[in-house]
């Protein structure tokens, strides 16, 4: 039976932070979803089809570098019901620090409340991504601050496109 693992988020954008779990949770999984959270409430500063589309140019490579395969959808029902609705029998989620911590485990909990059959697996940053946070690149960037050590070069190249013209930038 494969492994299928699903890895959520906004991913507004894409960050280094993001594909240090994807690498790690490609090693994991015969087959990973990304699968990007749409909330109607939050609107985000990339649609979901440019998001996605960052997503399978900058994560693909490293999926297939692990032997694995890769499939990015959109959601916008819980977590959990996307997972079984995809097969993952694994839920992927990214800790940076003891706040992420304690927010995870409590939706760790719930999660395998609703759907014990799907395991929250914690995947621990590697330290040089510990700090980003997709909230500060889009910050720095609709600054115009270099945001190269952030972002992978065609996400850092789509920032400056969104923000050019732009105060600040």
């Amino acid at each position: 039976m494969p492994r299928v693992a699903l890895y959520a988020g906004s991913f507004d954008p894409v960050t280094n932070g993001h594909l240090d779990v994807v690498r790690h949770a490609a090693r994991l999984a015969d087959r990973l979803v990304i699968a990007i959270g749409v909330h109607p409430g939050k609107p985000p500063l990339f649609s979901a089809e440019e998001r996605l589309a960052m997503l399978q140019e900058t994560c693909a490579p490293v999926a297939k570098e692990a032997g694995c395969a890769l499939k990015c959808i959109t959601f916008s029902d819980l977590v959990v019901t996307a997972a079984q609705r995809e097969s993952a029998t694994m839920l992927i989620r990214g800790l940076r620090d003891a706040s992420d911590f304690d927010y995870e485990m409590q939706m760790a909990g719930m999660n395998e409340t609703m759907a014990p059959d799907v395991q929250t697996v914690f995947l621990p940053a590697s330290p040089a991504v510990r700090p980003i946070t997709a909230t500060l690149v889009r910050q720095i960037a609709a600054m115009g601050g270099d945001i190269s050590g952030f972002v992978p070069t065609p996400v850092a190249a789509r920032l400056r496109t969104k923000f050019a013209g732009k105060a600040g930038a």
